[in-house]
């Protein structure tokens, strides 16, 4: 967490006006079928309820993002939340890591892979096009380009693995710069990891 409170507090659902209604009405309605995008009871993210400010870019942003997370993103779900978490880790957005590891375990990663996440592409135990994801995220995140040398050992991935990794990474650096920049507060009853504490 970049900010201890936010810059711009998120809306509040019982004042929302028909454009900011119509923006969140996919969590407002009982099965919106976005991963993450609901807490128990129905309580919309406070992400999405600070988006709403801007309706019209935050209804943009969802289809956008419905892709990322979707079967039709080449990366398999494990995959995706290795680069996400990656991303929000580099970018050192406590909100971002706190929400996608708990995708990330219903993804199929493990606490100590989560964990593992935090050192990068040189720690011990990943495979090689693990080792890869990792980088490229890194290069993208550092250097806004991926080598010549992570591209080809991207090759397994395909041409369209290759960019929808960058459109993941591209997406969640995106986040990121949202979450911290809009000092967007983790949900009450998360606990941000103490390496991303403010």
């Amino acid at each position: 967490m970049r900010l201890d409170a936010p810059r711009i507090e998120p809306v509040d659902l019982d004042r929302l006006d028909a454009d900011q209604r119509a923006a969140l009405e996919p969590f407002l309605a009982p099965d919106t079928g976005v991963v993450g995008g609901k807490v128990g009871g129905g309580r919309v993210l406070n992400i999405f309820r600070t988006l709403a400010h801007a309706p019209k870019a935050l209804t943009a942003f969802l289809g956008w993002g419905s892709y990322i997370l979707s079967k039709r993103n080449a990366l398999s779900a494990r995959d995706r939340e290795i680069v996400i978490l990656r991303a929000g880790y580099n970018c050192r957005s406590g909100y971002e890591w706190t929400q996608h590891k708990r995708i990330g375990l219903d993804s199929g990663l493990s606490e100590s892979e989560i964990e593992r996440i935090k050192a990068g592409p040189d720690a011990d135990g990943w495979t090689a096009i693990e080792r890869a994801m990792l980088r490229a995220t890194d290069e993208l995140t550092g250097r806004h380009f991926v080598t010549d040398a992570t591209w080809a050992a991207l090759a397994p991935l395909g041409d369209k693995g290759r960019m929808d990794l960058v459109f993941t990474v591209g997406q969640y650096t995106q986040v990121s710069m949202i979450l911290n920049s809009f000092g967007i507060q983790v949900e009450e009853g998360w606990e941000v990891d103490p390496d991303l504490r403010a």
